[in-house]
């Protein structure tokens, strides 16, 4: 998972976050191996504004990606960040078991299932 790791530590070089100042990258492995990357990019009308895993969730989906195994999230400084309920969602549509990765500068990274993230979550299935 070191690649994952690094790839999105890379992507958050390129966030946007004029305002906030919180850099976030994200990097999502296909099922095939591919691993596309997302930033987060804000946005003046702060609704509008994209978080890093949806963005690389996106980009998957863009290319024609539909399974999802993993997803590496790496902010800057001392502590890790957990995905947003929304990404939490999104992430579910395109991999109810996959692997959650969490890394910073210097925190001890954090690994949760995204069934641990959002248990008795609702998707496609549900539909039916």
């Amino acid at each position: 998972m070191e690649k994952l790791r690094l790839a999105a530590q890379s992507a958050s070089e390129k966030a946007y976050a004029p305002y906030s100042e919180f850099h976030v990258g994200a990097a999502v492995l296909a099922e095939s191996g591919e691993i596309f990357l997302g930033c987060n990019v804000e946005n003046a009308s702060y609704g509008l504004t994209i978080c890093a895993e949806r963005n690389a969730v996106f980009q998957a989906v863009a290319a024609g990606q539909r399974r999802l195994v993993a997803c590496a999230i790496f902010v800057k400084g001392n502590r890790v960040a957990m995905p947003c309920g929304a990404c939490r969602q999104v992430l579910r549509e395109f991999g109810a078991e996959m692997e959650v990765l969490c890394f910073s500068d210097s925190a001890e990274p954090v690994r949760r299932s995204l069934g641990e993230l959002l248990p008795e979550s609702f998707g496609p299935e549900s539909l039916g």
